[in-house]
């Protein structure tokens, strides 16, 4: 009997574990075919399912949902996979709920190597800004993490440098929109807000190309994760090495969090909630990784399909509706007394 509670019990959380993930995915598929059904032209669940098998035509709805709202919404499914994966690996790295890139301060310098694109340049191309603040972030990732390096890496010593760090960047950012040009502050405060509003075809392609190298190679990296997870010591002593996986790790979550960033400014909270609601619906697996990414995915998804309609005619950019709901729920959080 004993054997065979043992045997069955993995079995059952392998079980568990596939049914929620489906379940999430489920709802930000239906979350995607709403996005791209919703609009002027106004399409069924049914005909949106119709266009994508093929059978558009050239019809106004074939070309609205194929060329004007599918690459916002794909983005918004991967970048929010993205963003809830590299929160996951943060956590995981730190062993601790508050180790997310948005508050360890890799999208604030990701803001900073932006604004100093836009004040050189004048204004900037996509390509520029996002080059910009690719380097930003991971200049500033390796300046967290060197100051956080002492004989080895803890994850609270990360955090607390993260966030100082992060303080000083958000001083430097707005001094540096205080000092530009007053066209120059409004277009690096458009993009600061983080919306896919713009973002077309030839943005979703390279950036979904660079997404999909780094998603393979976190999934490369999730048994040593796992095996991290464990402690420093137990990962020594099972043949791990510690420091190149850890340093791995962290530049995997960098990139994909620069990789957002670099598209549609910083996007806040779904790094911070994906993982943590993940953790809430299978409590005994610890930080899973794929729930996680699956988790980020509906809650951009969903945040940018309410930016775009709960306002309408007005659009809200998609970082201010994650930072309304993701204070909500930090909130809820902090008074329940679970962070």
């Amino acid at each position: 009997m004993t054997l065979q509670r043992h045997v069955v019990r993995p079995h059952r959380g392998v079980r568990g574990h596939l049914a929620v993930l489906l379940v999430t995915a489920s709802i930000g598929a239906l979350v995607f075919l709403l996005a791209l059904g919703t609009g002027e032209i106004g399409l069924s669940p049914l005909e949106v399912l119709r266009i994508l098998a093929g059978n558009a035509g050239d019809t106004l709805g074939g070309t609205a949902v194929l060329s004007w709202r599918m690459p916002r919404a794909l983005l918004a499914l991967a970048f929010g996979a993205a963003l809830g994966l590299s929160g996951a690996i943060f956590q995981s790295i730190t062993r601790n709920p508050l180790g997310s890139p948005d508050i360890i301060g890799f999208d604030t310098g990701a803001y900073t190597g932006a604004l100093i694109t836009i004040m050189v340049t004048g204004a900037g191309g996509y390509l520029q800004i996002a080059a910009g603040a690719l380097c930003g972030g991971l200049v500033t990732a390796g300046l967290v993490y060197t100051l956080a390096f002492r004989r080895g890496m803890r994850g609270h010593r990360l955090i607390i440098v993260g966030i100082g760090v992060t303080a000083m960047l958000a001083s430097v950012n707005t001094w540096l929109i205080y000092r530009a040009d007053l066209d120059v502050a409004a277009r690096a405060a458009l993009w600061g807000a983080g919306s896919l509003e713009s973002l077309g075809w030839k943005h979703a392609l390279p950036a979904l190309a660079v997404l999909a190298v780094l998603l393979t190679l976190a999934a490369v990296l999730s048994g040593p994760l796992r095996v991290l997870r464990l402690g420093d010591d137990v990962a020594v002593v099972l043949g791990l090495r510690v420091e190149p996986v850890r340093l791995a790790l962290v530049a995997v979550g960098v990139g994909l969090t620069a990789t957002v960033t670099a598209a549609a400014g910083p996007i806040a909270f779904v790094a911070l909630a994906a993982p943590q609601i993940a953790r809430r619906l299978l409590p005994a697996t610890g930080t899973a990784l794929a729930l996680s990414a699956v988790v980020g995915a509906t809650l951009l998804a969903g945040a940018d399909w309410l930016a775009q309609r709960a306002f309408a005619p007005t659009q809200l950019p998609a970082g201010i509706m994650t930072i309304s709901l993701g204070g909500l729920y930090l909130l809820h959080r902090l008074t329940t007394k679970r962070v």
